[in-house]
């Protein structure tokens, strides 16, 4: 009873791993599209509202879902204290804190440290040219997202489970 006990446990716990690696493949396209959009919305609040800075990464994390929100919430909040840093301190220090919070790879945080490098030091029409060029960017990697989660997802739920019959059938 308490071997077959142990074996359910353990088919449901490589199951939920399993599930798990694969719900990180369907997340990533997803925020990598609510940071696209995120972009957009900064875009506009820089280019047609002529908003500071600060205030446009206020606004900007107001209208974005979690963990995305937090990278411009925590920028806005660095850029406003007393410590004198240049946005691309604060914008590398967000990014660096916030980057472990999200399914997103190395190459698209490539591409928000050097957006962070442009914005805030050149005119308006210089900042939205960088911000359309991190958009494109961002749109191709969302692409790649997509393929992977379907070459992956379906993959990793079938191994967390096959893995854990090959534990059970080892054990017995």
């Amino acid at each position: 009873m308490i071997k077959l006990l142990g074996a359910v446990l353990i088919l449901v716990a490589g199951t939920l791993i399993g599930f798990q690696q694969a719900a990180r493949f369907a997340e990533r396209p997803r925020q990598l599209r609510q940071l696209a959009h995120a972009l957009q919305r900064l875009e506009t609040e820089i280019g047609y509202g002529h908003t500071p800075l600060p205030e446009a990464l206020n606004r900007t994390a107001a209208a974005t879902a979690e963990p995305i929100a937090s990278l411009f919430r925590r920028t806005a909040e660095e850029l406003k204290s007393e410590q004198g840093w240049s946005f691309q301190e604060c914008w590398e220090r967000s990014v660096q804190v916030i980057w472990i919070e999200t399914s997103m790879k190395a190459s698209e945080r490539g591409v928000m440290l050097r957006l962070g490098s442009t914005l805030g030091i050149s005119d308006k029409e210089d900042q939205m040219k960088h911000l359309r060029l991190a958009l494109l960017q961002l749109k191709s990697e969302e692409d790649a997202a997509r393929d992977d989660q379907g070459r992956y997802e379906k993959m990793w739920k079938s191994l967390g489970a096959l893995l854990a019959v090959l534990i059970i059938i080892l054990m017995v």
